[in-house]
């Protein structure tokens, strides 16, 4: 395969901005103005003790006491923060290069991102898109991340791999529905190590196991997708 051609500033910065318009986990920001606030850090989070702070207070603010449920609903956040608007703009045949990608978060606000330099990639088809969305994501994002996570606490890879996965078809759910970012969202779901986390079914996308949301007091639920539900029909 060919080595996918550049885009230009501009257009990343117009895919990502027809991306923003999905929604708020749709958007990074690319404002150059951006750099003068001291709160962004870049993105993969690679400081234990700063992941570890932020998890804590997740688990505030969700009334548990259990830092590993705090951790890996946070990491599904970051995940969908991550993938939403990187496999929106692919739609808009640019992959932003997330190299120069910055993070901020304080209570009761979501993740924000910002990109300090736009760049990227020009995507021809689901498949070259699948190939340079997993090198930005899952390689320079979500590889890292985890390491940084499980240092904080130790889930399991198939526990945080399912989050990941759940996290990118979530994303389908958000704005019209389109051929591309479908196909795209399968290519991704084929490749380890999204590979085997879930599988469409009947009732839509099933992981293969549990985020732990149904442990959140006073009684989370179990997710749309979970592994734990039962498939309809079967005996109690």
């Amino acid at each position: 395969m060919p080595p996918p051609l550049p885009a230009g500033t501009e257009d990343v910065a117009r895919a990502l901005r027809a991306a923003g318009r999905l929604g708020p986990y749709f958007a990074i920001a690319t404002d150059p103005a951006e750099k003068a606030d001291p709160t962004w850090r870049p993105l993969p989070e690679r400081d234990p003790v700063r992941l570890a702070e932020l998890t804590d207070r997740y688990a505030e603010r969700l009334g548990t006491g259990e830092r590993r449920v705090a951790a890996s609903i946070l990491f599904q956040g970051l995940a969908s923060r991550l993938f939403s608007p990187v496999v929106a703009a692919a739609v808009h045949g640019v992959v932003p290069d997330l190299s120069g990608l910055h993070w901020r978060w304080a209570p009761g606000a979501p993740i924000a991102l910002w990109l300090a330099d736009p760049r990227g990639w020009r995507a021809d088809g689901p498949a070259e898109a699948a190939e340079l969305v997993h090198d930005a994501v899952v390689t320079g994002q979500l590889e890292p991340l985890r390491a940084t996570m499980r240092a904080v606490s130790r889930l399991a890879d198939g526990l945080l791999w399912g989050n990941a996965a759940s996290a990118l078809v979530g994303g389908l759910n958000v704005g019209p529905r389109d051929p591309f970012r479908g196909a795209l969202v399968r290519e991704l779901l084929a490749r380890p190590p999204l590979a085997g986390a879930g599988a469409f079914g009947p009732r839509g996308f099933v992981r293969r196991n549990c985020c732990l949301y149904y442990r959140v007091p006073p009684g989370g639920e179990l997710c749309g997708d979970c592994g734990l539900r039962r498939a309809p029909g079967r005996a109690r």
